[in-house]
């Protein structure tokens, strides 16, 4: 059973909690659980069984595919009050391929079990049209992301990197090791490291064992917007 302040934060998170019957609201608050996991930790694979919907309280999840050669390519990410509904993608029928979580630090999750989300989008209409919402949110973020590997250059991509992880972390020291970017762009960890080096040789970050600091923002900008 959810604590007082859990259940209120979840009625906060859940834009359409309102528009549920008394009976509904019940359901969703007696069934759902909160999960405490460590960093590293795989949330979900394709041979988990169905885990529900996820609403992340705190930390951060990675949303990843994998070839038939073991190569993985990062989705998308999940900070706080992100919510995820690939892992409860047997309640989506034509999502045919297999998505992995693991947690990138330890989080705390709200797990919406998918028979009872299942349940409610069959009988109420507004969260029918919120599950769909944010299949296609996250449809975007990942075709975004295919555009990037796709048609972008490598020092755009890298570029787009560094100013999104600052601009999500609020700080212009990006905390993640060569190898971990090149997981996250769908790279070499070779090609991460020459380009970032080329960009301390311009001046325009600094590289130290802590991570890289961006000393000049407004030339990422620009590499990020030069056609």
């Amino acid at each position: 059973m959810l604590s007082r302040q859990d259940s209120e934060y979840l009625c906060e998170q859940l834009t359409f909690f309102e528009h549920l019957k008394k009976e509904e609201q019940e359901l969703i608050l007696t069934h759902t659980t909160v999960k405490k996991i460590k960093k590293g930790t795989s949330v979900y694979n394709g041979n988990t069984e169905c885990v529900g919907v996820i609403l992340l309280k705190s930390g951060v999840l990675r949303t990843f595919i994998l070839s038939e050669e073991g190569k993985d390519i990062t989705l998308y990410r999940l900070r706080q009050n992100d919510i995820c509904i690939l892992s409860a993608s047997c309640l989506l029928k034509n999502i045919t391929f297999d998505v992995f979580i693991n947690a990138e630090s330890d989080s705390e999750l709200f797990i919406i079990p998918a028979p009872i989300f299942s349940k409610l989008m069959e009988h109420n209409i507004y969260v029918e049209n919120f599950s769909y919402r944010l299949t296609i949110d996250k449809f975007s973020d990942v075709m975004w992301t295919m555009e990037q590997i796709l048609f972008m250059s490598f020092d755009k991509r890298l570029a787009v990197f560094l100013l999104d992880e600052s601009n999500a972390t609020h700080s212009d020291t990006i905390k993640f090791t060569h190898s971990q970017i090149a997981t996250y762009i769908g790279s070499a960890r070779e090609v991460v490291s020459r380009m970032l080096k080329y960009f301390e040789e311009e001046g325009i970050v600094s590289l130290s064992r802590g991570g890289i600091t961006i000393v000049d923002k407004a030339r990422l900008k620009k590499i990020v917007h030069t056609k």
